[in-house]
């Protein structure tokens, strides 16, 4: 199935319900966002010449052109290209590049500071959503409702670049039937939504976020953009406040800045139109989901996926979450939940052999919203998809219950003395000290040991002092002696992606530089 074809039986069933919103602002229905994303249809490919199947950047923070130009690509049987908005020029260059991308979309001060990178391409024109060429395309002449009736399900639609932190990004190629599946995965597993739904892009659209717009408006549900274009806690608790069932996807790091927030704001605490955030993008720890439902209440649900299967391999609904934490199920808490409905999840060991019962080994994925593979890179296409199975490059094992609980990414295991290490193990003791508001694992080279704990601690503001006696102690009381850390890094950051992630492999290498010094 296309998802053009989607959309419009999404008009043709909720024409005349709001479909898209910037703030509290009033909403362009669906008929209204329809008109304009069938003429930038119509432009896109008769103006601008575009062909079937050619690939077109989003470079550009979150926007309501964002979501009408995904839509509006999709119409004219395009491939949308989705850039970091954050990233330097040359690294959007090599975006373009390796894409072949014929267009970038941006906007304001970002399409300005692009000007010199298209310039330096003759084949990639260069638009700016803000301006009079892209304002005058959406309020043309409007192409067929079933322009894109030659679509198929197995057309590329969504080309996302790799964070690069093993190297160059890869291209990961989905196609339409990917994030159909995508969407009927978030239905089944994450939250059942309907026509009175919201969401609210406080996170890239870029990335996780703006693929969870799709299951919102194949429902006939509102999409929300803040003012901002991202995420700012005084405007996301008014936006909660305005809207109604509105829920939003977002890394833990930006959670625990919410609850932070609405800890020191109780005024606004209640949320009152807030009906779910997704969590996702990165570990969310225990003692954080605690805190998190605390505050928030039964409103948290969590989901783990890769850009190679896109949001979509395992999860855990908001309910069970919050029973957990009534429990005292620290068990289910530190596990990233349950295979989603159509993924099939087994645990390799190092030798390629499945691994014994309770013994960790690389996660691999069976689904149909695994990608084809990576765009123009067949070697590593076939490194990472193996006999039908994802390779994720995460090491988990699944318990009795059927939970997966990821111990690390294969690259990040440290191996001290001869044993295997797993950072998140030591991160998520570490925080249960109060002190610690932010942590991160490492391992650093070690002449005696091969590799060093090392743990990178931010601390809490307002607690008493934390040392590194207090953090062993804690250690102690929860992992083997031999795990805790060998030194600790006090900081007042850790480096992190657009989506929050923290970066390890900048963290690993500013460590080591610092340790040699």
């Amino acid at each position: 199935m296309h998802l053009s074809h989607l959309f419009q039986r999404t008009v043709r069933m909720h024409g005349s319900r709001p479909a898209l919103a910037e703030g509290t602002a009033p909403a362009l229905s669906y008929e209204a966002l329809d008109r304009r994303v069938r003429a930038l249809a119509r432009w896109l490919r008769e103006d601008l010449r575009l062909h079937p199947g050619d690939r077109v950047a989003l470079a550009m923070k979150n926007h309501p052109a964002y979501a009408e130009a995904m839509l509006a690509i999709w119409h004219a049987e395009l491939c949308a290209v989705p850039v970091n908005a954050r990233l330097h020029a040359d690294e959007i260059g090599h975006v373009l590049d390796d894409a072949g991308a014929r267009l970038a979309l941006s906007l304001g001060e970002q399409a300005a500071a692009l000007a010199a990178t298209a310039e330096a391409r003759p084949a990639v024109q260069l638009v700016d959503v803000l301006g009079a060429e892209w304002q005058q395309a959406a309020q043309g002449e409007s192409a067929a409702p079933d322009a894109s009736a030659e679509g198929q399900g197995d057309d590329l639609a969504w080309l996302f670049y790799t964070s690069g932190t093993t190297g160059r990004p890869k291209g990961v190629m989905l196609t339409h039937a990917n994030l159909v599946a995508m969407a009927l995965n978030f239905q089944a597993d994450l939250l059942a939504i309907d026509a009175t739904d919201a969401i609210v892009h406080a996170a890239p659209l870029s990335h996780g976020s703006g693929l969870y717009g799709i299951p919102y408006w194949m429902r006939g549900a509102l999409q929300i953009v803040p003012v901002s274009g991202g995420f700012d806690e005084a405007e996301l608790a008014a936006l909660a406040s305005h809207w109604h069932r509105a829920s939003l996807f977002a890394a833990p790091t930006i959670i625990n800045r919410l609850v932070t927030y609405l800890k020191a704001h109780s005024e606004t605490a209640a949320l009152p139109g807030l009906r779910c955030i997704f969590a996702g993008g990165a570990p969310f720890y225990g003692e954080d989901i605690k805190a998190a439902v605390a505050t928030i209440g039964p409103r948290v649900a969590l989901m783990y996926g890769q850009g190679e299967s896109p949001m979509t391999i395992t999860a855990l609904r908001a309910e069970p979450l919050a029973r957990a934490v009534a429990e005292g199920d620290d068990d289910l808490l530190a596990s990233a939940g349950w295979p989603q409905t159509t993924v099939t999840l087994a645990i390799q060991a190092g030798d390629g052999e499945p691994a014994p019962p309770g013994t960790p080994g690389e996660v691999l994925v069976r689904s149909p919203t695994v990608m084809r593979g990576y765009w123009n890179n067949p070697g590593a296409s076939a490194q990472a998809l193996t006999g039908g199975w994802l390779r994720t490059g995460d090491i988990g094992v699944i318990d009795a219950r059927g939970l997966l609980h990821l111990k690390d990414r294969s690259k990040d295991v440290i191996i001290s003395g001869g044993s295997n290490i797993y950072p998140r193990e030591v991160e998520d003791a570490l925080l249960a000290h109060p002190g610690v508001a932010e942590v991160a694992v490492v391992g650093t080279p070690d002449r005696e040991w091969g590799e060093a704990v090392v743990a990178v601690v931010v601390r809490r503001p307002g607690i008493a002092e934390v040392d590194e006696a207090a953090l062993d102690a804690v250690c102690l009381e929860r992992i083997a002696r031999f795990k805790r850390p060998k030194r600790y890094v006090f900081v007042q950051e850790l480096p992190k992606n657009a989506t929050g992630k923290v970066v390890k492999r900048a963290l690993k290498e500013s460590v080591t530089r610092a340790a040699g010094s």
